[in-house]
């Protein structure tokens, strides 16, 4: 099955495979023409960057023109593993493949059948997650094939992603590392190893017509079919809050789909409700969110709440995606007595 993967991606083709954070869409990144088709694919930006996949640190330096020291303690320590870091590239990589930038985003994944695919398609596989643009990413082999069924060549099911968020990304091209998208490897634990690194100041707002520096920057990502809110507060401001908007929707018809922690999930009497996990427990979170998404496009939600998740670990990785999903839209709970 590998073999057969690998020589569809050396021919051109394109195939989906799991790895530890979501499924990814993998085509030859040294073959602009298959690039091309992953932009086709997905309805994807052509000028959103994909990421290059490698199961070989060798074969970094193939690719990127310059490899700071820095880089190279976090591969060390993060590599394989969610970790994507982004350098100057050489001219081997087309640009159709960096989104028209003279960067190249790469990253080594843990994931055995990923690794297996890489090295029998010849060592470079660009993949950015292996759904349609702007919907939830996959994180089972079934969500691959609610989006790219008839799209593309192959699908290798792995069963569910481990982590369910898409890599850390870290910018390599400045004079200051920075993080242009948070994920499952946290700013406390770069700065364990690399003191100076810090959080892009354009991580959350965009420039309308600036070139995204990395995926996933520019453009509405992991969004569901439904209108959907954040509600921010103590835990009794967003539950009332959510409960009063919930209400509301079903005096007008409309079904409303609520994101609720393990300790909130039995306050919400109306609505469907989907648990992401314990507060205790944001890895849970993380791998449950966009599950949670999709199954709301299944049973056909006309409105979606969540509850923010402001956890210590994985917090700002999660609000990331969900502030994505929601398209920026947040709204302040509410005490019980003012509604």
């Amino acid at each position: 099955m590998i073999a057969r993967a690998g020589q569809i991606i050396r021919n051109g083709g394109l195939v989906a495979f799991p790895t530890e954070t979501v499924y990814g869409l993998g085509g030859n990144a040294l073959d602009s023409s298959a690039s091309r088709k992953i932009y086709a694919a997905k309805g994807r930006p052509s000028d959103n960057p994909l990421i290059v996949h490698i199961a070989d640190m060798a074969d970094l330096y193939k690719i990127a023109e310059t490899v700071p020291e820095g880089a190279v303690r976090l591969a060390e320590r993060f590599w394989p593993g969610p970790l994507t870091m982004i350098f100057p590239k050489k001219e081997i990589v087309p640009s159709e493949t960096t989104g028209g930038l003279q960067s190249v985003a790469v990253r080594f994944p843990s994931d055995r059948t990923a690794q297996a695919l890489i090295l029998a398609s010849g060592g470079f596989i660009a993949a950015p997650s292996a759904n349609l643009s702007g919907r939830p990413s996959p994180t089972e082999g079934a969500h691959v094939i609610q989006d790219l069924s008839g799209r593309i060549d192959m699908i290798l099911d792995g069963g569910p992603c481990g982590i369910g968020l898409e890599s850390t990304i870290v910018d390599f091209t400045e004079d200051r590392p920075a993080i242009l998208r948070p994920g499952f490897i946290s700013l406390p634990m770069l700065q364990e190893i690399l003191q100076d690194v810090r959080v892009d100041p354009g991580l959350l707002p965009e420039e309308k017509d600036a070139h995204p520096k990395a995926p996933g920057m520019k453009y509405r990502h992991y969004a569901p079919k439904a209108e959907m809110l954040i509600v921010t507060g103590t835990p009794e401001e967003v539950v009332a809050e959510i409960r009063r908007r919930v209400r509301q929707d079903i005096q007008n018809g409309v079904s409303a789909g609520i994101i609720s922690s393990d300790e909130t999930r039995d306050n919400y009497p109306e609505g469907i409700v989907e648990c992401a996990g314990s507060l205790q427990n944001d890895e849970e979170i993380a791998r449950s969110l966009y599950r949670i998404l999709r199954s709301f496009d299944d049973r056909g939600v006309g409105k979606i709440y969540s509850e923010a998740f402001d956890t210590p670990r994985l917090g700002q990785a999660i609000m990331n995606r969900l502030l994505k999903a929601a398209g920026h839209q947040v709204v302040p709970g509410k005490e019980k007595k003012d509604i």
